[in-house]
Order: structure tokens, then sequence, then C-alpha cells
């Protein structure tokens, strides 16, 4: 079990879980899944423990690249990556203090604050979950599986044989070179494909999504659902932009992993 503390969860955090607590008197569970997915989810055999979550307000750091180059900002990569990481880290913390399996549904957000342009709390929040007839679902690190599947994916996902492992993701922050005044000029009233640009942005997207895959190669995964690949600019101007890549790893968890026919997922659908 992780200790609460050693990955800075709060009193305040503390005593609220503790109110949570499965079987303890008057305890209510919290969640911020709609009615069916709750339903489903229930379905599904689990029930939910209550919301979890995990913050940090973290400092991104300077890094200076070449006006005319495509280059990756490694820096800034990082302290993206290792921001969203702590507040992953502190939610699967507060969902391992009520005994949970899982988190399900689970939301990343990024919000810059006024006290400064380089100053963001990265969010991490999801609903933990318990299977009400036992069993190992746990990954491989032992650590409660997170996803950010909807509760209808993943009741759909359990269907057809597969279990989640984790939340996986990969992040690159990039420079995109700024073109010279000859280009300018050059490509005025022409259309034309511009390489640099072209090539700066895929390779950006390669390297998160390569990061990805290796976070699922590290929980043993078959494969991701669900990926979403997106971009945001933050408060680093027009040509730097990180390109964030995020799914569910997941796994089978029996031998007769089948899709269900196509008129029984439309017949849950309606």
């Amino acid at each position: 079990m992780t200790d609460p503390a050693a990955v800075g969860l709060p009193q305040d955090a503390m005593t609220r879980l503790a109110e949570l607590q499965p079987g303890r008197p008057g305890s209510i569970f919290t969640s911020d899944l709609t009615v069916n997915e709750f339903l489903l989810l229930r379905q599904a055999g689990f029930r939910p423990l209550g919301l979890v979550l995990g913050t940090s307000v973290y400092h991104v750091g300077l890094q200076v690249g070449r006006w005319s180059k495509n280059q990756e900002m490694d820096v800034l990569s990082q302290a993206m990556y290792h921001a969203r990481e702590l507040a992953m880290t502190r939610m699967e913390a507060e969902a391992d203090v009520l005994g949970a399996d899982g988190i399900v549904a689970v939301r990343l957000a990024v919000e810059l604050k006024e006290w400064g342009s380089d100053i963001a709390e990265f969010l991490a929040v999801g609903t933990a979950v318990k299977a009400e007839a036992g069993g190992d679902w746990r990954n491989n690190r032992n650590q409660p599986f997170t996803s950010d599947l909807s509760g209808q994916d993943f009741w759909t996902l359990l269907q057809t044989g597969y279990a989640p492992l984790g939340m996986v993701m990969g992040t690159c922050v990039y420079h995109v070179a700024h073109r010279s005044l000859g280009n300018v000029l050059s490509n005025i009233g022409q259309n034309t494909e511009l390489p640099q640009f072209t090539q700066a942005l895929y390779d950006a997207r390669e390297l998160a999504m390569e990061r990805m895959q290796r976070e699922a190669e590290a929980l043993a995964a078959e494969g991701i659902v669900g990926v979403q690949l997106s971009q945001h600019n933050h408060a680093w101007g027009g040509h730097t932009t990180e390109f964030f890549a995020v799914g569910t790893a997941v796994r089978p968890i029996r031998p007769d992993h089948v899709v269900p026919a196509p008129q029984l997922v439309l017949g849950l659908e309606r």
C-alpha cells in the first residue's frame, strides 16, 4: 500500500477518506459518474467507494531554444510529465486508502494560475471502485487500475474479456522553428507545403505517442484503448507547444476475450 504521507496527502484528505471507508456507520459514497454510468458500473460487478483526487501546483522552469531550430524543449517536457505524475500518484494513494481495486472515469486537467504565467495546477480526479466478487484487479505494480474510459466504455471493455491496467501517457514540449524572411517572401501567393513545420509537428507527436506506448509496455499491456492526442500552447507562445497523448492500457482477463455480437452492444446504447 502506498504511504499517504510519502506522496504528500494532506490531513484534510485523510479525514475525508476516513469518512468514506466502506462499512463505517453513516458513510456514503461520492462519485462524478452519471446515473447511467453508475448503473452500468454496478451491473459490471463494481461499486463506487468515493471520489478521489490528486493535485500538484507546479512551477514550470525556463528553457531557451534557438529561434530557427526545430527541437524538443526537454526541460519543459519533463516538468509537464512530472507534474501530472505527482497528481496521478496522489489520486492513486487516496484510492489505496479506501482499499479500492481501481479508479474509473479519470479526468486530467491543467489550469494556469494568476500567481504567474509559469505556475499551473495539475489535477487528476476519478471514482474509486471495488469489485464485489473480489479477484485480482490491480496492475503488475500492485496499484489500483486507472482508466479514463466512460462508464459505458468500461462496461463494454469488461464484456469483451478485457480489463484496464492503468492510464498511460506521453508528453512532448516542442519548439517549432520560425520561418526566415526569405522563406516567407518566397511563398507569398502560393499554395505550398511548409516541410519544416510539417516535420516538427510530426516529430513532436511521434515522441508523445512513443512515450505513451513505453508506459503500456512497462505494465505488460496487450494494447491501449481510448487514445486521445491533444495539443496545448499553455503560456509559451505560438511557436512552442505541448503534444499530450493519453489512453488506457488493457489486458485480457479470460481466454475467450471475444467481441460480442454488434446487436448486443447496440441494444445497450438504445
